[in-house]
């Protein structure tokens, strides 16, 4: 395996949006007009500490994810890495890519000065459930939504 990850670059949305989309949930929700995702990434750039990152394999984009770092009072005011949006191609799953995943994430984490990794994931999604717990991730919270109109 040959994956590099690094953070996404502008010309990169098209595939991280195809990797969105490519399950059944996301392609539900991910619509067809790049747009409004040219305009997140652009928000997200400008923002600082909010990060796409892609994993590319001979110039295709096989995995993503963002993460964004969160300083906070609670915890005795640790710093936390959010995670979202984790994905891999559907035709790359099972080959250890969500480990390198994770272990990058890890890594980008530990250098900002976070002492936890937090993620929240589709109740709906119970492979996934079985892949956190097997990188050491527990299931400690119950997550709420509402979405706004």
């Amino acid at each position: 395996m040959s994956v590099a990850f690094r953070p996404a670059r502008r010309e990169d949305v098209p595939a991280i949006i195809a990797l969105l989309r490519d399950d059944a949930l996301g392609a539900t929700r991910e619509g067809e007009d790049l747009a409004p995702y040219l305009a997140a990434f652009d928000a997200m750039e400008a923002e600082g500490g909010n990060l796409t990152i892609v994993g590319e394999d001979a110039g295709r984009i096989i995995a993503t994810y963002q993460v964004s770092f969160i300083t906070g009072l609670s915890l005795r005011a640790m710093r936390r890495a959010n995670v979202e949006s984790v994905r891999v191609a559907t035709d790359r799953r099972r080959e250890g890519l969500g480990r390198a995943m994770f272990a990058d994430i890890e890594a980008r984490a530990r250098a900002a000065g976070c002492g936890m990794i937090q993620l929240a994931m589709n109740a709906t999604r119970t492979e996934t459930f079985k892949f956190y717990e097997g990188v050491g991730y527990t299931p400690s919270h119950v997550g709420w939504k509402r979405m706004l109109d």
